[in-house]
């Protein structure tokens, strides 16, 4: 070997905590950026397009050609949503703790493309689904339609397939968000990675819109087999897209599961329950990097599993009674977030009144364009996602820049004050529908008028903007504030607000029933007991969603400022807590009453 200097020729230095996908440390001139992010855009609106497009209109497939009842069929699809958002959890932490994002979606994403193809087979060839209904005589010498419902190996076919797709969807989202994020350096990218989040909120709109339009058609005009084989297709281009970008992609690695030693933190606090501990010894111990940024004073109970026993320095504890400092600081991340995603359940149970209620409004009201064109209630949904398609280009080109000299955040605004916009924001779009409701069902009663359709796309399209405040600035907000080993099951968090939204939104419905119905009708039915709007109260109901929300936000505005103002273990960069992380993994911080024992 030559130890002369100057014949040494300079490597470019990697990125140790990313590797490509060959498994060596990731060259920043080669790999992550915009270019390996567009590959997973890609497929986000590839695969937001196919599933939506199954999923709006799977109850007409279900009722028109499998023959179930709409109770079952209703709960099928209900049931269908909520396992794909709840199956997200599942994605999030097998990526974060064992396969890494880039394998949980090649795997799942493979799977639900499987699932689509299944699905789209069972529609198209008659021997994998009941015969047609036909009709017999009845009573009365009239005919009755007469038909057999999926059972069996063709029930269990239909089954298999639609759960394909749910797992693989599931799984697949929250890793899409993080992979793509993971893509740039949240340090020294901060910017980009902002963008990145809006562009794909963009992906996810434009997405919808399509399968909401053209899918959609493609559905009632060619067949559900046509229309199940175009979503087929759609996932493929997606899968296709994803791969393309294999060269171009810097992966993170697994890292160890960030349960145990969470649940050691809160065992370990439990049984030094009565034991007192002062935090702010921990300032200024020379034995621990940053140990006084990382350190929070919120939740301080927790820190009591950092209290060595006094029975000795050289005695060794159990982990499960003795926990290192960042262990507490990850166990109050995760609570101190819990709060925050709760109050975005009350948002996406307004969101399902808009897929449900505001749909049968649509239906009550004049749809006709022209004489001979008119607009199917369900495309209603559509219109948020026309807005947005124009608005978070313009968001992200104006509004950010703009926001950004004022307020010197890298976003602009912060994540959580994008939140709390877009929840101050859904008041207003319930308000708008309960009015609109009043003035529909007073023309209809009063004056034997039928309003036009286009007077209740006000609320569709202040929720859409309400939207697009809260869903990218809660997907933003989990993933910076998320530490190694949590970025994708923070992610993940997310989409369970969905599931307990639409959830709520049942729990309600029925609740407002059971309150009501000795106050209306005279007949012992609720605001939302009748089939017909003309005879619900659905104005009172919307105008109560209105007042739940705005207090969800008042809600809101405490636990923001309590988690803005009680800096975690998460605000430091990710480079420090990376340098903390490895400290820690080498020595064990007890918390004594006076002192840190290394």
């Amino acid at each position: 070997m030559d130890n002369n200097n100057n014949n040494i020729i300079p490597i470019p230095k990697g990125d140790t905590t990313t590797v490509d996908w060959r498994g060596r440390p990731s060259n920043p001139n080669n790999h992550g950026g915009t270019r390996a992010a567009a590959f997973v855009l890609g497929l986000q609106a590839f695969e937001i397009m196919a599933i939506a497009a199954v999923g709006n209109n799977l109850i007409t497939y279900l009722i028109n050609e499998m023959h179930f009842s709409l109770p079952h069929s209703a709960n099928i699809v209900t049931n269908f949503v909520g396992t794909i958002f709840l199956i997200a959890l599942l994605g999030g932490y097998l990526s974060d703790s064992f396969l890494g994002t880039f394998s949980t979606i090649l795997i799942f994403a493979l799977l639900e493309l499987s699932g689509f193809v299944l699905l789209s087979a069972q529609a198209h060839f008659p021997q994998l689904k009941p015969p047609p209904c036909s009709y017999k005589l009845g009573g009365d010498h009239q005919q009755e339609e007469y038909c057999i419902e999926a059972k069996g190996l063709k029930a269990l076919i239909f089954y298999i397939a639609i759960y394909m797709v749910a797992l693989g969807s599931g799984c697949v989202k929250p890793n899409m968000i993080s992979h793509g994020a993971n893509q740039f350096n949240q340090d020294h990218q901060s910017k980009k990675l902002s963008t990145y989040f809006n562009a794909a909120y963009f992906a996810f709109s434009l997405g919808e819109l399509i399968a909401l339009t053209i899918l959609v058609w493609v559905q009632t005009h060619s067949g559900m087999d046509a229309g199940f084989a175009v979503s087929a297709a759609a996932m493929a281009m997606g899968f296709i897209s994803f791969i393309c970008g294999t060269l171009y992609y810097r992966n993170k690695p697994p890292q160890p599961t960030i349960f145990l030693p969470i649940a050691q933190v809160f065992v370990a606090a439990i049984l030094k329950r009565k034991k007192i501990c002062r935090p702010s010894s921990l300032q200024g111990s020379e034995n621990n990097i940053n140990v006084g940024r990382q350190h929070s004073n919120k939740l301080r109970f927790l820190d009591k599993a950092c209290i060595q026993d006094q029975a000795g320095n050289n005695t060794k504890e159990s982990p499960w009674r003795l926990c290192s400092v960042a262990q507490v600081e990850q166990a109050k991340i995760l609570l101190s977030v819990i709060p925050i995603f709760a109050c975005t359940i009350i948002f996406n149970t307004i969101l399902a009144q808009l897929q449900t209620f505001s749909v049968q409004q649509g239906s009550a009201m004049d749809t006709h364009v022209t004489k001979s064109f008119h607009i199917p209630p369900a495309s209603l949904q559509s219109i948020p996602y026309i807005l947005l398609i124009v608005v978070v280009p313009l968001y992200d080109t104006l509004f950010v820049p703009f926001a950004r000299k004022i307020t010197g955040h890298e976003s602009g605004i912060s994540p959580l004050q994008r939140i709390g916009i877009g929840l101050f924001l859904a008041t207003f779009s319930m308000v708008s529908a309960a009015v609109m409701e009043k003035k529909r069902r007073d023309a209809a009663l009063n004056l034997n008028q039928t309003l036009s359709i286009f007077w209740i796309t006000p609320q569709f399209i202040i929720f859409g903007l309400s939207e697009m405040f809260t869903a990218v600035g809660l997907i933003e907000f989990f993933y910076k504030q998320s530490l190694k080993g949590m970025q994708t099951f923070f992610t993940a968090i997310t989409y369970c607000s969905y599931s307990f939204g639409f959830y709520l939104s049942s729990l309600l419905v029925s609740l407002v029933n059971k309150i009501t119905s000795s106050t209306t009708n005279g007949d012992g039915g609720g605001w939302l007991h009748d089939n017909n709007l003309n005879k619900d109260k659905l104005d009172l109901f919307y105008w109560l969603l209105a007042a739940l929300s705005f207090l969800n936000f008042l809600n809101y505005l405490f636990w923001s400022r309590w988690y803005s103002y009680n800096p975690s273990l998460s605000t430091i960069s990710q480079e420090e807590g990376d340098q903390a992380h490895a400290t820690e993994s080498k020595h064990y911080y007890a918390v004594s009453a006076d002192n840190i024992i290394p």
